[in-house]
Protein backbone atom coordinates (compact mmCIF):
# COMPACT_ATOMS: atom_id res chain seq x y z
CA UNK A 1 0.00 0.00 0.00
CA UNK A 2 1.34 3.43 -0.94
CA UNK A 3 0.80 6.74 0.80
CA UNK A 4 1.76 10.26 -0.19
CA UNK A 5 4.30 11.91 2.11
CA UNK A 6 5.94 15.30 2.18
CA UNK A 7 9.36 15.62 3.77
CA UNK A 8 11.93 18.37 3.82
CA UNK A 9 15.41 16.87 3.68
CA UNK A 10 18.40 19.19 4.06
CA UNK A 11 16.22 22.14 3.11
CA UNK A 12 14.66 20.60 0.00
CA UNK A 13 10.97 19.73 0.07
CA UNK A 14 9.97 16.39 -1.42
CA UNK A 15 6.45 15.10 -2.01
CA UNK A 16 6.22 11.51 -3.21
CA UNK A 17 4.29 8.29 -2.89
CA UNK A 18 5.96 5.65 -0.71
CA UNK A 19 5.21 2.11 0.30
CA UNK A 20 3.94 2.39 3.89
CA UNK A 21 6.68 -0.02 4.99
CA UNK A 22 9.48 2.27 3.77
CA UNK A 23 11.87 3.59 6.39
CA UNK A 24 13.20 7.15 6.33
CA UNK A 25 16.66 5.71 5.72
CA UNK A 26 15.61 3.75 2.64
CA UNK A 27 13.54 6.67 1.35
CA UNK A 28 16.47 9.07 1.63
CA UNK A 29 19.06 6.72 0.19
CA UNK A 30 17.07 4.91 -2.50
CA UNK A 31 14.47 7.45 -3.58
CA UNK A 32 16.10 10.82 -2.86
CA UNK A 33 19.72 9.85 -3.52
CA UNK A 34 20.88 11.23 -0.16
CA UNK A 35 23.58 8.80 0.95
CA UNK A 36 24.79 10.83 3.91
CA UNK A 37 22.98 8.62 6.45
CA UNK A 38 24.60 5.20 6.24
CA UNK A 39 22.92 1.82 6.39
CA UNK A 40 24.90 -0.04 9.01
CA UNK A 41 23.06 -2.67 11.00
CA UNK A 42 19.52 -1.75 9.83
CA UNK A 43 18.34 -2.70 13.33
CA UNK A 44 18.93 0.51 15.31
CA UNK A 45 22.02 -0.83 17.00
CA UNK A 46 24.89 1.09 15.38
CA UNK A 47 23.69 4.68 14.89
CA UNK A 48 25.21 5.07 11.42
CA UNK A 49 21.82 6.22 10.11
CA UNK A 50 21.29 8.94 12.73
CA UNK A 51 19.67 12.13 11.41
CA UNK A 52 18.01 15.10 13.02
CA UNK A 53 14.25 14.69 12.72
CA UNK A 54 12.52 17.94 13.57
CA UNK A 55 15.71 18.86 15.43
CA UNK A 56 16.11 15.73 17.52
CA UNK A 57 18.31 12.68 17.02
CA UNK A 58 16.57 9.79 15.31
CA UNK A 59 17.67 6.44 13.96
CA UNK A 60 16.30 6.67 10.44
CA UNK A 61 16.39 2.89 9.93
CA UNK A 62 13.73 2.51 12.63
CA UNK A 63 11.43 5.34 11.49
CA UNK A 64 8.72 4.74 8.93
CA UNK A 65 8.44 7.57 6.42
CA UNK A 66 4.64 7.68 6.59
CA UNK A 67 4.78 8.29 10.33
CA UNK A 68 6.75 11.50 9.75
CA UNK A 69 4.76 13.17 6.99
CA UNK A 70 5.58 16.88 7.04
CA UNK A 71 8.79 16.42 9.02
CA UNK A 72 12.05 18.28 8.54
CA UNK A 73 15.09 16.06 8.34
CA UNK A 74 18.68 17.21 8.52
CA UNK A 75 21.52 14.89 7.60
CA UNK A 76 25.22 15.56 8.12
CA UNK A 77 25.30 16.95 4.57
CA UNK A 78 22.66 19.54 5.41
CA UNK A 79 24.06 20.87 8.68
CA UNK A 80 25.90 23.80 7.09
CA UNK A 81 25.70 25.71 3.81
CA UNK A 82 27.58 24.16 0.89
CA UNK A 83 31.30 24.67 1.24
CA UNK A 84 31.12 25.42 4.97
CA UNK A 85 31.44 23.22 8.04
CA UNK A 86 29.09 23.05 11.00
CA UNK A 87 30.96 23.69 14.31
CA UNK A 88 30.63 19.99 15.17
CA UNK A 89 32.11 18.99 11.82
CA UNK A 90 34.97 21.47 12.38
CA UNK A 91 35.57 20.05 15.87
CA UNK A 92 35.68 16.51 14.46
CA UNK A 93 38.28 17.72 11.96
CA UNK A 94 40.29 19.59 14.62
CA UNK A 95 40.35 16.52 16.88
CA UNK A 96 40.98 13.92 14.18
CA UNK A 97 37.66 12.30 15.06
CA UNK A 98 36.90 11.41 11.44
CA UNK A 99 37.95 7.83 10.86
CA UNK A 100 36.92 5.63 7.93
CA UNK A 101 33.93 7.89 7.45
CA UNK A 102 31.23 5.26 7.51
CA UNK A 103 29.94 6.10 10.97
CA UNK A 104 30.96 9.77 10.87
CA UNK A 105 27.73 11.28 9.45
CA UNK A 106 25.69 9.54 12.14
CA UNK A 107 28.21 10.51 14.80
CA UNK A 108 28.10 14.16 13.71
CA UNK A 109 24.29 14.28 13.68
CA UNK A 110 24.17 12.58 17.06
CA UNK A 111 26.71 15.07 18.46
CA UNK A 112 24.61 18.00 17.23
CA UNK A 113 21.62 16.40 18.97
CA UNK A 114 23.65 15.83 22.14
CA UNK A 115 24.69 19.48 22.30
CA UNK A 116 21.08 20.57 21.84
CA UNK A 117 19.93 18.20 24.61
CA UNK A 118 22.63 19.53 26.95
CA UNK A 119 21.75 23.16 26.15
CA UNK A 120 18.17 22.36 27.10
CA UNK A 121 19.35 20.86 30.39
CA UNK A 122 18.11 17.37 29.63
CA UNK A 123 19.89 14.92 31.96
CA UNK A 124 21.29 11.58 30.88
CA UNK A 125 22.05 8.43 32.85
CA UNK A 126 25.53 9.86 33.50
CA UNK A 127 24.41 13.29 34.74
CA UNK A 128 25.82 13.66 38.24
CA UNK A 129 23.61 16.50 39.47
CA UNK A 130 20.04 16.38 38.25
CA UNK A 131 19.25 19.78 39.75
CA UNK A 132 22.19 21.69 38.25
CA UNK A 133 23.50 22.55 34.82
CA UNK A 134 24.52 19.58 32.67
CA UNK A 135 28.30 19.55 32.20
CA UNK A 136 29.94 18.16 29.08
CA UNK A 137 32.21 15.82 31.02
CA UNK A 138 33.88 12.86 29.35
CA UNK A 139 31.36 10.49 30.97
CA UNK A 140 28.41 12.68 29.96
CA UNK A 141 29.47 12.82 26.30
CA UNK A 142 30.40 9.13 26.20
CA UNK A 143 27.03 8.13 27.66
CA UNK A 144 25.08 10.32 25.26
CA UNK A 145 27.07 9.13 22.24
CA UNK A 146 26.91 5.46 23.28
CA UNK A 147 24.23 4.70 20.69
CA UNK A 148 26.71 5.38 17.89
CA UNK A 149 29.25 2.67 17.30
CA UNK A 150 32.57 3.25 15.60
CA UNK A 151 34.11 0.14 14.15
CA UNK A 152 37.45 1.95 13.93
CA UNK A 153 37.34 2.49 17.72
CA UNK A 154 37.78 6.25 17.33
CA UNK A 155 35.94 7.03 20.53
CA UNK A 156 38.99 8.64 22.12
CA UNK A 157 38.85 11.50 19.61
CA UNK A 158 35.09 11.82 19.29
CA UNK A 159 34.51 12.82 22.91
CA UNK A 160 36.98 15.77 22.80
CA UNK A 161 35.44 16.85 19.50
CA UNK A 162 31.98 16.99 21.01
CA UNK A 163 33.35 18.80 24.06
CA UNK A 164 35.11 21.36 21.84
CA UNK A 165 31.98 21.97 19.79
CA UNK A 166 30.03 22.44 23.01
CA UNK A 167 32.57 24.88 24.38
CA UNK A 168 33.52 22.60 27.29
CA UNK A 169 36.78 23.21 29.06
Amino acid sequence: MDAEVTLTVDGTRHQLPVDTRTTLLDLMRERLGNTSPKKGCDHGQCGACTVLLDGQRQLSCLALAVAHDGAEITTADGLAPAGELHPVQQAFLDNDAFQCGYCTPGQVCSAVGVLDEVSRGWPSHATADLTGEVELSHDEVAERMSGNLCRCAAYANIVPAVQQAGGAR
